[in-house]
């Protein structure tokens, strides 16, 4: 435990120039170049070529999260600009029930410019489908390093259709330019359909229907998981020991019956990006918790930060049997699908538990995603960025891919 929280992010640090970072993908999502790490050797491909790696009778689990359009601006009558940016749904707390809510809504948001904004409400003219509304915007508080706002319009509109109109997508802050309209569909995977996130999961953006298609006729199953990935994906660990960094909050929606396809593979599963290995690892402390308290409520079943380097069990359970015991607490719940969520850190000296292979792009440096992917390699992982720099690999949300079989 000590020695993890311990370890210096500045042994994650790697020169990464400007020019590799992708401002913009490329015209074909499923032509971007592909680093095969396997047992140590790697070789460069054709994303479109996924699928001659995976294994056959294998199970490939992915995010279908929807990127939300979480930038909304309001002028001021002195003509300042207020952003307020959305982080997570407040009032009601639930993501469904927020995007459905008509009339008034809060959420939990970062202000930009905010020491233009003293008091008073922020009013916004709309026209949704044809009809002219009016969006309120009122500070209600302070909620940690948020604020609450609250929302109230006219019209009768939901606020997911307000959002459509108002909002704008938040692409990554490194890319350094403006929102494009291009972006509202290359900044989303092929398969997203629950809205949520304020970005994207990124590992996902190279898939294309041929290449879905090409992985189930090579005898590879797919399930849906789905993590809203929050602002903090893209918070820098400004300490120099991980220990004093703070991991933020996700959602995760898991359901039944993906839960019992996980069993089905033996606990074992290729992730499609870090959010996936997020979900997928997270759902093994919750079976462990429900093993040692069965009584506890969904959101009990919250993954805190450390939790998994510091679990009391003498001897670690299975994935199996982990996901067993979270299957049989749905049971007795009458749950179908599962909603909580996590704040897992996953560093060096850390023991996947169900991810046998991940998809994944080339991560910032010292940045809580490369620790994931080092855990992952078992610290390889300056070989696979030292030849994806040296082979002209694109970086970052709009790169170049890799597949890792440690």
């Amino acid at each position: 435990m000590l020695d993890v929280k311990h370890i210096h992010i500045s042994d994650y640090q790697y020169e990464l120039p400007d020019s590799r970072i992708a401002k913009f993908p490329i015209a074909q999502r499923d032509h971007s170049k592909l680093l095969v790490y396997r047992h140590g050797e790697i070789c460069e491909d054709f994303f479109y070529h996924l699928p001659d790696y995976l294994p056959q009778k294998a199970l490939m689990v992915y995010n279908n999260t929807k990127v939300i359009q979480a930038r909304l601006h309001f002028r001021k009558e002195s003509g300042a600009l207020i952003e307020v940016f959305l982080l997570e749904p407040y009032l009601p707390a639930d993501y469904e029930q927020m995007f459905q809510t008509t009339g008034r809504c809060s959420w939990l948001c970062l202000v930009g410019n905010q020491k233009k904004w003293k008091e008073g409400s922020l009013v916004r003219e709309l026209v949704i489908h044809g009809i002219q509304e009016v969006i309120k915007a009122t500070r209600l508080g302070q909620h940690g390093t948020s604020q609450i706002i609250d929302f109230e319009w006219s019209g009768g509109s939901s606020f997911s259709e307000v959002l459509d109109v108002a909002g704008e997508l938040p692409i990554p802050p490194y890319l350094n330019r403006e929102t494009q309209e291009s972006d509202k569909q290359t900044y989303q995977t092929v398969y997203s359909k629950i809205k949520g996130s304020v970005a994207a999961p990124t590992a996902g953006l190279h898939f294309t229907p041929e290449v879905l298609a090409a992985i189930d006729a090579h005898g590879v199953e797919r399930e849906e998981v789905t993590l809203h990935v929050g602002a903090g994906t893209f918070r820098p660990v400004k300490c120099e020991d991980i220990g004093g960094h703070d991991m933020h909050t996700e959602y995760i929606s898991v359901s039944r019956e993906t839960i019992e396809r996980l069993i089905a593979y033996d606990g074992k599963a290729i992730a499609v990006g870090t959010t996936s290995v997020r979900t997928l690892e997270s759902l093994y402390y919750m079976g462990i918790k429900v093993m040692a308290s069965p009584d506890l409520t969904e959101e009990q079943l919250h993954v805190c930060q450390w939790e998994p380097y510091d679990t009391p069990f003498q001897e670690l359970p299975s994935a199996t049997d982990a996901l067993q015991a979270l299957l049989s607490w749905m049971d007795v719940q009458e749950l179908p699908v599962l909603h909580s969520s996590t704040q897992i850190i996953i560093a060096p000296g850390y023991e996947y538990k169900i991810v046998r292979m991940l998809i994944t792009n080339f991560h910032q440096p010292q940045s809580t995603l490369l620790l994931l992917v080092s855990a992952f390699v078992h610290g390889d992982w300056h070989r696979i960025y030292d030849y994806a720099l040296s082979h002209d690999f694109r970086f970052l949300s709009y790169g170049d891919s890799s597949l890792l079989i440690p």
